[in-house]
């Protein structure tokens, strides 16, 4: 193994008060959620619906939980399925598993029973802890997939009485509401049944720090799923990470964290549910993101820190201006998955008094590698700076034990205490994205003399036309400020001349009209000839992932549906 030990330039431009490092962490992820019951029992862990749940109540149900769960025979090792959107219960279950020692596997409850199959075909967990609406497509797997427990979770009964009664009514709007929240179903165990069990037995050893904690799929990955295996040492690197990038926000029951990305995405994890926790914050939780909804609590409990991705972040803005409502009192909202517009940050400061700053991380690093420091020295446009304890290297993505020149574009690779060990179960997968102990991020970068970080593109979504490569994203940027574009996709599709040719994808503003030869006569006095999109669709919206990010791969399928 090659030690390499690269200089560290964004030291000097970290904000007042975060340090070079972080100390190495020790213990489980059980652990967070202990210390902050001891420390602040009654404070509100969970609000949900206007419910809340203290730290001490939490914890008890926790271990109730993790009894339940020794029960029915999960043991330490076991991976256990989780299949629930955001609510009290994902919480309760997702620590309860840990408890017992066993691996929490998240899964996006909106899958198709074909994507939900996949993951468990790879996993094989013989437990599952389900949505009511989802236990159907569990049961209907082949028999060489069933589980042995299935949990099926009624989300409404976390839900304040008052709320439950009223989605009981007979009228249209409360039937449709119960119907999209829960689904009567048989052969499961009941969730409440599995929290009627006697609390955990206190001699039963919690996680080793190094213990596999979370297989969490990759997003965007193609051929069979691909699941990062992450430690109790990796979950709460990145939770301490966090902690040190923003040493003045407020701490303890007065900080309220919104969970408005879903907890069973890295990004949300880590930021809604574990750094929340080790906060000793109050967790609100969304089953999705509804502006109104968030308003209404922004009434009564302001966010001090709020994960979120740029579309949330403007319709949110848009929700509060025309109600006229404040934002006042969000200390730091972090923005990630997609380039972060300037023009959104600066209204949203205005209006909320505190920080929005661009983030960057991946599945495979628990997520959280960078963000911009919360400080007047961010630079927009870049995912900031490595957080502490994190290192960076830029190199030859040909051959990637070369570093390019400084500033050079090359692809980034990463190591820290946040990396994972490799994929689950796939040792030939793994090997292709370390060189030593460097994880290979796949994204082609810059870093500027005071450390920042700006992403050029993904290698693999790189378009070779004529010989050239092109950046989708810097044609993208290149071509938003044409008046009446909303939103735009580049891609590259098959050429018989050139290999691929640069096409284009856009939205269009409701009531304008955009000419797409104009559009690419505009680009040709912006960008190079060769970047110069050969061809312009106008298409009513592009596909996003949960959490908003435009899916390239999709909108090169759609085209090539309609005879592109």
């Amino acid at each position: 193994m090659t030690t390499f030990d690269p200089p560290r330039p964004w030291i000097t431009s970290y904000a007042d008060g975060v340090p070079e490092n972080i100390a190495p962490v020790q213990g489980s992820l059980f652990s967070i959620l202990e210390a902050s019951a001891r420390e602040y029992p009654d404070a509100p862990a969970l609000e949900f619906f206007g419910r809340t749940t203290s730290y001490a109540q939490l914890l008890a149900q926790v271990e109730r939980a993790a009894g339940g769960l020794r029960e029915l025979g999960v043991a330490p090792g076991d991976p256990v399925a989780i299949v629930l959107p955001n609510c009290p219960q994902h919480i309760v279950a997702f620590y309860a598993v840990l408890r017992v020692g066993a691996v929490v596997v998240e899964h996006n409850p909106l899958y198709t029973p074909s994507e939900l199959r996949g993951q468990f075909a790879d996993h094989e967990a013989k437990h599952a802890i389900v949505w009511n609406n989802v236990v159907a497509t569990v049961q209907d797997f082949p028999a060489e997939l069933r589980v042995h427990n299935l949990i099926s979770v009624d989300v409404t009964r976390a839900m304040p009485l008052k709320m439950r009664a009223l989605l009981r009514l007979p009228i249209a709007k409360a039937r449709e509401s119960r119907e999209a929240l829960t689904t009567a179903v048989g052969g499961t165990v009941r969730w409440e049944d599995v929290l009627r069990a006697d609390p955990v037995a206190s001699t039963l050893p919690v996680p080793e720090t190094d213990d596999l904690a979370i297989i969490q799929y990759t997003s965007g990955t193609t051929g069979a799923p691909k699941g990062a295996a992450l430690t109790h040492r990796n979950l709460l690197s990145n939770a301490a990470q966090a902690r040190a990038w923003v040493p003045t926000i407020t701490r303890g029951p007065g900080c309220v964290v919104y969970a408005v990305l879903p907890m069973f995405h890295a990004y949300g994890l880590t930021l809604c549910l574990t750094f929340a926790m080790s906060m000793g914050a109050r967790l609100v939780l969304f089953p999705k993101f509804d502006p109104d909804m968030v308003l209404q609590v922004m009434r009564k409990h302001p966010a001090t820190f709020l994960p979120l991705v740029p579309p949330i972040a403007a319709r949110l803005l848009a929700a509060a201006t025309e109600q006229g409502i404040s934002l006042q009192g969000t200390e730091v909202a972090i923005s990630g998955a997609m380039t972060l517009p300037h023009e959104l940050v600066v209204p949203f400061e205005a209006a909320s008094g505190g920080f929005l700053v661009e983030g960057y991380g991946l599945s495979e690093c628990s997520p959280v590698l960078m963000a911009n420091p919360i400080a007047d020295n961010r630079v927009a446009g870049t995912v900031g700076l490595p957080i502490p304890g994190t290192e960076v290297r830029v190199v030859d993505p040909d051959n990637p034990t070369q570093d390019v020149a400084p500033g050079a574009e090359g692809e980034l690779l990463v190591r820290g205490p946040q990396v994972f060990s490799g994929y689950y179960r796939k040792p030939e997968e793994t090997a292709k994205v370390f060189v030593d102990d460097w994880f290979r991020t796949g994204d082609i970068v810059t870093v500027d003399e005071a450390g920042f970080v700006r992403i050029v593109d993904r290698i693999k979504e790189l378009i070779i036309t004529g010989g050239f490569n092109v950046a989708p994203t810097e044609v993208e940027n290149a071509l938003r400020p044409f008046p009446g574009v909303a939103d735009i996709a580049v891609i590259g599709m098959p050429s018989a001349h050139s290999g691929e040719e640069v096409v284009a994808a856009i939205v269009v503003e409701p009531g304008a009209e955009v000419d797409p030869e104009a559009l690419r006569e505009f680009a040709r006095g912006v960008l190079a000839a060769y970047k110069v999109p050969r061809r312009v669709f106008i298409v009513d919206e592009l596909p996003t992932s949960l959490i908003g990010k435009v899916l390239r791969r999709e909108v090169r399928a759609a085209l090539r549906a309609r005879g592109a």
